[in-house]
């Protein structure tokens, strides 16, 4: 695919984190974007406030009439999330239209540049945010495609006034999509079973990145956390280095020192110990993530005091850990997580910081598959909650599974404080309840109610 020849670019799905960034990243190239999306968000709002036409209706008469005129110089990017009935995606396949993945769109941007990816299960998000952010300290800079909207830049697209040779992209495992990566430089955060409706088994998941180590350039550096190094077993022609927060790794924090949620630490690392770090963002297991950017940063040149300082006014991630309200007598945690364990790390979190306090959380399940797939496991989870708001499950882009609803994983969850709760019920249970430390978790529309339930603790305790 040579974007050079594309004067046009056609996005279905278009509101998507990641195929939003696309979106932007063409218009940078100059050149003419436009797409579809099922549903009006802050996130297309802000596309269309920088003159992307959206539509909201699928109908082949909605698609911009210039978009149509030449199938050599319009490319056309979907997600996988899209139905297979969609009209307009297959309107411009029967015309013959370059149509790609959104991965194999990024995977074609990558190939003109020096590429770290991130992979993981869970914690790519995070640790690819924060390697940008410390590469961003460096002269010379880098360019980044991110799964979320990153604080320090306002955007999930990082772009270099300059220009940059080098790039960050979080490299998602869904529908196989990280292996049009080819990095020179990898971050492994985790191979937990996920996506079992794509993959089966979890023995298949760990084969898809077996799959992405080997897609890592000779002579490249592969940074991954303890315990899965195993992963690297059969390339020999690259450099592997494990990471963790413990010692026992290549790269590992000592000294950990809590302070309010906030941790100070040192930097062990293969080329020498480093003292007296701070990082900006809440969590021991933001540590682990931490440690996994910079060893990047590091390997790739960046100065010690250039690192502490990226690391200490690191901002976060929207919808990662994020403090949406806070007050003498509660606070509000609003998190991404959908899958069992990282659900157990937000908790753990909250509880590592609040140790003396009331943690109740509002999970929202994310599709009827992994529901079915781990309901035993987003019980364990849970049950470290005190109380517990349970949602009905967020479809995505599923059918309904007989026999599959909230209820199986409720039945598990071993707390007397529980309660089954609908999506359109939750705020007005909110009004009614107080809340000590209040967390909201689940990657599907529950990012629709976090403002307004921070604007009821917040108008409860003025």
């Amino acid at each position: 695919m040579n974007i050079e020849n594309i004067h046009r670019v056609y996005l279905i799905g278009i509101g998507g984190i990641g195929m939003s960034a696309l979106a932007r990243y063409f218009l940078y190239l100059g050149k003419d974007v436009a797409g579809y999306d099922s549903t009006q968000t802050q996130l297309t709002a802000k596309l269309e406030e920088e003159e992307i036409n959206i539509c909201y209706v699928d109908k082949v008469g909605n698609i911009p009439e210039d978009f149509l005129e030449n199938p050599l110089t319009t490319l056309v990017v979907y997600t996988p999330a899209i139905p297979k009935s969609h009209k307009q995606f297959n309107f411009f396949k029967a015309k013959e239209f370059k149509v790609v993945k959104r991965a194999e769109a990024l995977g074609a941007i990558s190939k003109s540049f020096t590429t770290l990816a991130v992979a993981g299960t869970h914690g790519k998000t995070t640790t690819s945010t924060m390697a940008a952010h410390l590469l961003c300290q460096t002269e010379q800079g880098c360019d980044a495609f991110l799964g979320g909207i990153a604080k320090n830049f306002s955007s999930n697209l990082v772009l270099r006034d300059n220009g940059s040779n080098r790039l960050v992209v979080e490299a998602d495992e869904f529908d196989r999509s990280f292996l049009h990566i080819e990095p020179s430089l990898a971050i492994i955060t985790s191979i937990d079973a996920d996506h079992l409706d794509i993959y089966g088994t979890h023995d298949e998941v760990k084969a898809a990145f077996k799959l992405f180590v080997k897609n890592i350039k000779d002579g490249g550096v592969l940074i991954v956390k303890k315990g899965l190094e195993n992963i690297a077993n059969e390339r020999s022609d690259i450099k592997t280095y494990t990471y963790s927060v413990e010692e026992g790794s290549d790269f590992y924090a000592s000294n950990l020192s809590p302070q309010n949620g906030f941790y100070t630490f040192d930097f062990v690392t293969p080329f020498g110990t480093y003292t007296d770090f701070k990082l900006g963002v809440l969590g021991k297991y933001n540590v682990e993530n931490a440690i996994a950017a910079a060893a990047a940063a590091l390997i790739w040149g960046i100065n010690i005091e250039s690192l502490k300082n990226g690391l200490a006014t690191f901002s976060g991630v929207e919808r990662r850990f994020e403090v949406k309200h806070q007050d003498e007598k509660c606070i509000y945690i609003d998190d991404y997580a959908h899958h069992p364990e990282e659900l157990r790390a937000a908790i753990s979190s909250a509880r590592e910081i609040f140790p003396s306090r009331k943690i109740s959380g509002i999970f929202q399940p994310h599709l009827y598959s992994r529901t079915r797939d781990f309901a035993s496991e987003f019980a364990q989870s849970l049950s470290l909650l005190d109380e517990l708001i349970l949602l009905d499950i967020y479809p995505a882009r599923e059918e309904p599974i007989p026999g599959v609803s909230s209820q199986i994983i409720f039945n598990q969850v071993n707390i007397q404080e529980k309660v089954l709760c609908s999506y359109n019920e939750l705020l007005g249970l909110v009004e009614n309840k107080k809340f000590d430390v209040l967390i909201s978790m689940g990657a599907g529309n529950i990012d629709k109610l976090t403002s307004k339930i921070a604007s009821i603790l917040k108008t409860r305790e003025s």
